[in-house]
């Protein structure tokens, strides 16, 4: 029993030696050296699993006993696969599994040292380098390990041409096969995506055809065809089929390559073409419309989905909304509300229907009010207008141009001065102000101008006042030097 638990203290201490020099001198093609978390990651993951191939590179460590000596030997399969255990033998390990070589070898030690409990712990899985060249912007290598998958060279590298559905793998030993990566991310085609091993040549071939269906199937995207499939595997395979709001009698086509026009040819299939299996061309564009697109449209005008751009001025927007047949205006506006803003005079909005007729009416109730149902029926080609509603302050006393001027939100009072053209610098003295708002509130120079605000500048300059009675002043003075003088003379 000691001598087992001797056994076992070795090998995982031979285990974190062989680990410690694993992250410091196993480097790959992608990064400098393997972290220790992922070194630790594959080792796991490699003890794990019962389809890990025995790899060249790989280090195991065999502890076994000969009567009181545990004896402990460091395996590193050799480029051959070939296992050398102590001077018992050689167990070749080509295209077999840990776990097949691992009981074979503890066999063949037990044949030979009956009652040794010999134990085969993999404690470094090897670390090895496959090509990749073809449709790939960098041909070169890259690192792998046994549980790397072809699916694992999916990325950036990859042009937009490159094929997922036709890539061969030429192994080490001449041997070249195909396979179609799209068969496993849709079907979990576990085949299609094999395990890479030392010095396996992976070639992503140009994609042949690339054809993209949009709208209204359950998986739009752009697809890779094989030879002889065409719209109806677009549709019920790589699409999945179309929605329930499909219109399948309306399905266009935009054909690219080899078109009349420059911007390509607008084709529109039927049914029969459906039927028929319409051949497709590489970068053909298929669109499969929604049946709400057939509904009755109404057009709303003025103040809706505003914009406030960096010099305050508010843009007219025309919003084209479908709407079901028999729905009411205040069902539609409630529906929208998102339709409106601050600026939006719904009190006032008015219906232009297609005759020329107008009809007022207030959308208040049916923002605002939930158990309002509305009469006004919506008609196809309606015209919804909403008013602005513009708020505006006041600038009044010593500036250039008082008057009213639109309100813009989060502008200072010093904006609504420099609309007005700025103080009149002989009537105002150090940009004296006062600021009331709607309520009748004296506001700080720091509070935000609201709707409706008054803003004054004070006439408090010294040289105004003087200017101003001064001609008085001298009138009287005048006056009174006068009657002086026609005093003094007459006495």
């Amino acid at each position: 029993m000691y001598r087992r638990i001797f056994a076992i203290a070795s090998i995982i201490f031979i285990s974190f030696k062989l680990h410690g020099f694993a992250q410091e001198g196993m480097g790959t093609i992608d990064e400098p050296f393997l972290s220790p978390q992922a070194a630790e990651h594959m080792l796991t993951l490699a003890r794990s699993s019962l389809t890990y191939r025995v790899t060249p590179g790989d280090v195991y460590t065999l502890v076994f006993s000969i009567g009181p000596t545990t004896i402990t030997y460091v395996i590193v399969v050799d480029t051959a696969h070939r296992i050398r255990v102590a001077n018992l033998g050689i167990v070749n390990g080509t295209g077999r599994t840990f776990a097949s070589v691992r009981t074979e070898i503890e066999d063949l030690v037990t044949r030979n040292h009956p009652l040794s409990g010999p134990q085969l712990v993999l404690t470094q899985p090897a670390v090895f380098r496959v090509f990749v060249n073809g449709e790939v912007n960098t041909a070169g290598e890259r690192s792998a390990w046994g549980l790397s998958r072809l699916s694992s060279l999916i990325d950036d590298n990859l042009t937009r041409l490159a094929s997922i559905r036709n890539i061969s793998i030429r192994s080490i030993n001449g041997q070249v096969r195909a396979y179609d990566l799209f068969r496993f991310q849709r079907l979990g085609d576990q085949t299609q995506n094999p395990y890479l091993r030392p010095g396996d040549l992976i070639t992503f071939n140009r994609a042949s055809r690339l054809v993209t269906i949009q709208g209204e199937v359950e998986r739009p995207g752009t697809y890779q065809l094989l030879d002889g499939e065409n719209i109806r595997e677009l549709i019920e395979f790589y699409g999945n089929g179309f929605t329930p709001l499909a219109d399948p009698t309306r399905i266009e086509m935009v054909r690219r390559v080899n078109s009349e026009d420059v911007s390509g040819d607008r084709i529109f299939l039927t049914r029969g073409d459906l039927e028929q299996n319409f051949p497709l061309e590489n970068f053909d564009l298929i669109s499969v419309p929604p049946t709400t697109q057939l509904m009755p449209v109404v057009f709303v005008e003025g103040a809706v989905n505003i914009n406030v751009d960096d010099v305050g001025l508010v843009t007219t927007n025309r919003v084209i909304a479908r709407f079901n047949v028999g729905e009411t205006y205040a069902a539609m506006v409630r529906r929208n509300a998102h339709w409106f803003s601050a600026v939006s005079d719904t009190q006032n909005a008015y219906i232009v229907r297609r005759s020329g007729e107008h009809i007022p009416i207030n959308l208040d109730r049916a923002l605002f009010d939930a158990s309002y149902r509305g009469e006004v029926m919506v008609e196809d080609s309606d015209t919804l207008i909403i008013p602005f509603r513009q708020f505006f302050v006041t600038v009044a006393g010593a500036v250039m141009n008082p008057g009213r001027f639109p309100f813009i939100p989060g502008r200072g009072w010093d904006y609504y001065i420099a609309l007005a053209g700025g103080f009149v610098a002989g009537r105002n003295a150090r940009d004296q102000i006062t600021i009331i708002d709607v309520n009748g509130r004296r506001l700080s120079l720091s509070d935000p101008i609201t709707p409706e605000t008054v803003i004054t500048a004070r006439t408090n300059h010294a040289l105004f006042f003087f200017n101003q009675y001064a001609p008085v002043i001298t009138t009287l003075l005048s006056i009174i030097s006068t009657t002086i003088t026609v005093v003094l003379l007459t006495r």
